[in-house]
């Protein structure tokens, strides 16, 4: 591997994923880059599991799809396992599925029927938070080299910083957006109720809990109806 021109392209596809716009754009940046820069990948995603179902994101095949369907249906497999490790094992690099029957024996077999021949696997973490794990295929046994291993643990590296950038963003974004709708819906309730802020508030969050619904919702009802009736 050139590892100067590597290093180049890494430097910009750090720059390209501060840049998108949004948490999705920037983890489809992500995988596509995994497939462009990784020598021997021909798809990857991001699995996260949440209470023992996964979640793909920003799958570049369906094979991606597929497998972290299976796993999650048998409860096994490489990806699954990182993704739901707390700072256990970071990275895997298998060379051949059908030399993994011992670990994964339902899951080897099947995975290679998909066409499945060697596997990578990274955990995306911060000093903060786990991510998911970023998960590298190739049809073929034996394409991930260690070369590849380290190009791959560099990629999930820049990829967990600019994946945890987007999503702060995106929540502060959110944040921002819900305090100017509840703010408005306040001052149509303080101006046709006569109410003072705080009172005009407690309606909001009073309505809020009796009805189970969340306060950005019943915010965005008075905006649009003038009233929660």
């Amino acid at each position: 591997m050139d590892w100067g021109r590597f290093a180049q392209q890494m430097a910009s596809m750090a720059r390209d994923l501060l840049a998108q716009e949004s948490v999705g754009a920037t983890l489809e940046r992500i995988t596509a880059s995994a497939t462009e820069l990784v020598e021997g990948c021909d798809a990857a995603g991001i699995l996260v599991v949440r209470d023992s179902k996964v979640e793909t994101l920003a799958p570049t095949h369906q094979l991606v799809i597929d497998s972290d369907l299976l796993q999650q249906g048998l409860g096994e497999g490489p990806c699954f396992d990182v993704a739901r490790s707390s700072r256990g094992e970071r990275v895997f690099r298998i060379t051949d599925l059908t030399g993994e029957q011992s670990r994964w024996p339902a899951y080897a077999t099947q995975a290679r029927a998909l066409g499945v021949g060697s596997m990578m696997g990274f955990l995306l973490f911060t000093d903060g938070e786990d991510l998911g794990a970023l998960n590298l295929y190739s049809r073929q046994p034996g394409a991930f080299t260690e070369a590849s291993e380290l190009a791959g643990w560099l990629l999930a590296s820049h990829a967990a910083v600019a994946f945890s950038s987007a999503r702060t963003h995106a929540q502060m974004g959110q944040a921002i957006a819900t305090r100017h709708v509840i703010g408005e819906a306040m001052g149509i309730l303080m101006g046709r109720r006569h109410l003072t802020e705080e009172e005009a508030f407690d309606v909001l969050r009073r309505y809020s809990q009796e009805n189970n619904v969340k306060l950005r919702e019943v915010a965005r009802r008075v905006c649009e109806q003038g009233s929660l009736s």
